[in-house]
């Protein structure tokens, strides 16, 4: 699933926090992964408002990683 802004990123964070541990880091990753991605599409077009949201919430994303002991 693809987040689309730090609320998103938020709300995703809280659905999975039903899940174990390393399933927990293993979606987190994967959204990393994704966003990264994402960033670098709206640097090819220029778009710095995209890349802002994207890095604000790839760093959501790594704060609650790096609680896991990732």
């Amino acid at each position: 699933m693809e987040i689309r802004n730090e609320e998103h990123a938020r709300e995703m964070l809280a659905a999975w926090q039903q899940l174990a541990a390393p399933a927990r880091k293993k979606e987190i990753s994967l959204a990393i992964q994704q966003l990264e991605l994402s960033c670098m599409y709206y640097e090819q077009k220029g778009n710095r408002q995209g890349m802002d949201r994207c890095e604000r919430c790839i760093h959501i994303l790594r704060e609650q990683f790096a609680t896991l002991g990732g």
